[in-house]
């Protein structure tokens, strides 16, 4: 399995040129490759710490990371979880959460929830997230609140 080189920064550390690049992964995953007509750009990018997967001098997945509030009361949120195309399938995305979640987890102990597509609920559940709620439409796409549970790999209810 190849490995990536994962950096945390804040958004006023990006360059212009990372930042290009970040967005041009997720408007080619979130909107194209998805065919999902949606502001990705929704003004929490600021105060956000971003996730930056490097593999040969390219960033090839992404994950954002909120403090408490910012998206859920009483949970930090990963968001915007995407790897490039041409990399799934070799484990980079579990990679990528993985460290999203160490990571979430030394910058703000306690819960972490997400917005999980549908169809990804069962990756998550292998990483220690479980359902909660009620299923719903995000931007015409199903998806499923889970919340981080400590264990990865162990599904408690």
């Amino acid at each position: 399995m190849e490995s990536l080189h994962f950096e945390v920064r804040p958004f006023d550390s990006l360059t212009p040129g990372e930042l290009y690049e970040i967005l041009h992964l997720r408007i080619a995953v979130f909107v194209v490759e998805q065919d999902c007509v949606y502001q990705d750009l929704d003004g929490k990018d600021p105060a956000a710490a971003h996730i930056l997967g490097w593999h040969q001098g390219n960033i090839i997945a992404y994950a954002r990371i909120l403090a408490p509030g910012q998206q859920y009361p009483g949970h930090a949120a990963i968001g915007r979880v995407v790897t490039d195309s041409s990399f799934r399938g070799k484990g980079m995305g579990k990679q990528l959460m993985r460290f999203a979640i160490r990571t979430c987890q030394s910058m703000h102990p306690g819960p972490i929830k997400i917005s999980a597509q549908q169809h990804l609920t069962g990756f998550y559940r292998l990483l220690g997230f479980i359902p909660v709620g009620q299923g719903y439409l995000e931007d015409g796409i199903p998806h499923v609140g889970m919340i981080y549970t400590g264990k990865d790999g162990e599904i408690t209810p």
